[in-house]
């Protein structure tokens, strides 16, 4: 049995931001961090993003393990949490005992009813090994969903010349989150970058032979080589839960971040916590969220007072276009679209009674902080208030 001063289990970027901000506060205590992947924590967005453009594998790794008193523990599941006598158990048997506990399980990709191992649901660097690889061979490709990970996969792909067809559950793609036009004219983008996008939910993928079919509940079929799936994830609070903590689609934490046991924390996508600036709870699952917030949470657990007030911000990379974003983006509320060029540079600005919720950054940048700022203020704002003012 080990015994660590301070406990983390998740291997992804909130556990090592976590690292780091503990390490800021406390130079000398035992840190564990068990990681169900074999690979040390490393940065996710280039695996749909800067790998496909050149950047190297290596690249990507934060290197916690040199981080000074830190013991990895990798390739292994947390089973259980054991709160009142502070163990946590992992899938070899091995039990671990801490005084503060972060959870940073992070989330399990959605499925499909059908597909089994036929479908990569992308979300690992072994997913992007195995992706790579195909891609290499110029297999062809069916990619479900437009989301982020759907659009930036599909975009991946075709840039390595691979041929790609996009299935969106929407009426465009990234029709959750942008403007109904804005996602009708990416279909049309898309299509002229050489991706065949069809819109419809998948019923069922099956084997043939050496291929795999996908086929559409809008009567849509097409046989490929292999088939990508990007349609969300779930948070992972099984650990939580089975221990007692208060969990709502997250594992629910107060502004320092701690769970319903004061010793034990929460952080990264798996985190329910409050955003002041939005007077509600959210549980994002994007990088800067997972950082700042496992840094926070771990500068928390050695000490530090400091309320969690942070409002993250997103971002993709859809072949020539990119965005930033920060907010809550409801595409059926209240849309002011501040254009300097329709669909290729400009603001959207997503407002509910008045007050700005969200902010789409398109091609726009440096106003992140601007936008977040704008976000807090009451308001109320009509169109007039908002045009030109973070065209940057």
């Amino acid at each position: 049995m080990s015994h660590y001063r301070y406990l983390v289990v998740g291997g992804g970027m909130a556990a090592d931001a976590a690292v780091r901000g503990i390490r800021e506060l406390d130079s000398q205590a035992e840190i564990g961090l068990i990681g169900a992947e074999a690979d040390p924590p490393y940065a996710r967005p280039p695996l749909s993003k800067a790998l496909w453009k050149g950047d190297p594998v290596e690249s990507v790794w934060r290197k916690t393990s040199e981080v000074a008193g830190v013991e990895l523990h990798l390739g292994r599941q947390a089973t259980s949490v054991d709160a009142h006598r502070r163990i946590v158990v992992d899938d070899r048997g091995a039990s671990h005992t801490f005084d503060k506990l972060l959870l940073a399980t992070g989330g399990t990709p959605r499925r499909l009813s059908s597909g089994g191992s036929d479908v990569i649901y992308f979300r690992t660097l072994d997913d992007y090994r195995k992706l790579r690889a195909l891609a290499e061979q110029h297999k062809t490709f069916a990619v479900i969903g437009g989301g982020f990970i759907g659009s930036e996969i599909a975009a991946a792909l075709r840039l390595q010349g691979c041929k790609v067809t996009l299935i969106a559950p929407g009426e465009g793609i990234g029709a959750r989150l942008f403007p109904p036009d804005l996602a009708a004219f990416l279909v049309t983008y898309y299509r002229e970058k050489g991706v065949d996008v069809r819109s419809g939910q998948v019923t069922h993928v099956g084997r043939d032979g050496t291929q795999v079919v996908v086929e559409a509940g809008s009567g849509f079929r097409v046989t490929v080589d292999a088939v990508v799936a990007g349609i969300g994830i779930v948070a992972y609070t099984e650990l939580a839960s089975a221990a007692g903590l208060v969990v709502d689609d997250g594992i629910v934490v107060n502004e320092h971040l701690q769970t319903s046991h004061a010793d034990i924390f929460a952080a990264g996508d798996v985190a329910r916590f409050e955003a002041p600036a939005l007077g509600t709870r959210i549980r994002v699952e994007h990088e800067d969220n997972a950082i700042t917030m496992g840094h926070a949470a771990g500068r928390a657990m050695a000490g530090d007072q400091s309320p969690y007030t942070h409002l993250p911000s997103f971002y993709s990379d859809l072949f020539d276009l990119g965005y930033e974003a920060v907010g809550a983006m409801d595409p059926q509320g209240d849309i002011v679209a501040d254009w300097k060029d329709a669909f290729r540079e400009g603001v959207v600005y997503y407002l509910s009674g008045g007050r700005v919720r969200g902010v789409l950054l398109w091609n726009t940048w440096g106003q992140v902080d601007a936008a977040r700022t704008l976000i807090a203020e009451p308001g109320p704002f009509k169109a007039s208030d908002l045009k030109g003012r973070l065209r940057g």
